[in-house]
């Protein structure tokens, strides 16, 4: 007859499977990044600074930091919308006070008074984890307020072991993050004020911000680690250009060519936000949201 108990090692097993589960976020249900095409490195970007520190091909790109010079590389066109997206791969170990970065900007274009919105990781100590920061900037440099608009999360892997994507999807009405094609975050258009406009280009980079990535600058970049690599693939990069004629329709990254979330992803979106976001401007209430009506209720 057999036992009506499960062996320990089972009870075991299930309990750190379900454990693991818990970890990861649900379905969202739809993917968008297996809508838009691939393009290699050289189809839509170009070196920028910091040659020397590049190493690129088809397949992609690694972008290096070391006690000479950061690098980066820049989209050959500005968009006025659309989605954005790279598989990156991060070093793991010290990287304390590096950031490693994919973005929108203007800020040639516009300088001292740019627009931008960010996906950055914030470098890390030992057996810690990154922080991927997300932020938005509207002619927000240079004017005396520099009004940022982050919200910092954990991730539920570990970066530096393999590819995983991060993507922007900029409409008229809003922008959307999404690791993995998991939405983690909305940034509604509450006014012309407090919303980008303006075209701007994709960016990669990675650099020095020893004064402020860490713990709030806590640790600083350590060279004795150099170099710190980025390694950038799988280039996502669709949308209405600056050149594209106003009938230029905005993708989107939602099923039916809608502009909102499913429930679906908003669930996923949800319960990233409630297990892994780590800081959210509009909860910081040490700071004037005078300038950030989005925070108002």
């Amino acid at each position: 007859m057999a036992s009506p108990f499960l062996p320990l090692a089972l009870i075991i097993s299930l309990i750190s499977t379900l454990a693991n589960a818990a970890q990861w976020p649900p379905s969202p249900g739809y993917y968008p990044s297996s809508r838009y095409r691939t393009m290699t490195f050289y189809q839509g970007y170009r070196n920028l600074w910091g040659p020397a520190h590049q190493n690129a091909d088809n397949n992609g790109v690694t972008i290096w930091l070391d006690r000479n010079s950061g690098s980066g590389f820049k989209s050959v066109k500005p968009f006025r919308s659309g989605y954005f997206g790279a598989s990156i791969k991060l070093q793991r170990g010290y990287t304390a006070g590096v950031i490693t970065a994919f973005y929108l900007s203007n800020s040639e274009a516009h300088p001292g008074f740019h627009d931008e919105v960010d996906i950055e990781f914030l470098g890390t100590t030992f057996g810690k984890p990154y922080t991927l920061q997300t932020n938005v900037y509207v002619r927000g440099s240079g004017d005396g307020r520099i009004v940022g608009r982050e919200m910092k999360f954990h991730l539920w892997f570990d970066p530096t072991q393999d590819f995983h994507h991060y993507a922007i999807l900029w409409t008229p009405k809003e922008i959307t993050f999404f690791v993995d094609d998991v939405p983690i975050r909305r940034y509604p258009r509450k006014s012309a004020t407090t919303f980008p406009l303006r075209p701007m280009w994709v960016y990669g980079s990675i650099w020095d911000a020893s004064s402020w990535a860490t713990e709030n600058g806590k640790y600083k970049a350590d060279y004795r680690y150099q170099p710190f690599v980025g390694r950038f693939t799988n280039f996502k990069a669709t949308g209405c250009t600056a050149y594209s004629p106003p009938r230029c329709r905005p993708v989107s990254g939602f099923p039916y060519w809608s502009s909102r979330l499913t429930g679906q992803q908003a669930r996923a979106m949800q319960w990233v936000q409630s297990h892994y976001l780590v800081y959210d401007y509009c909860k910081d209430y040490k700071r004037d949201h005078s300038l950030t009506p989005e925070c108002w209720r």
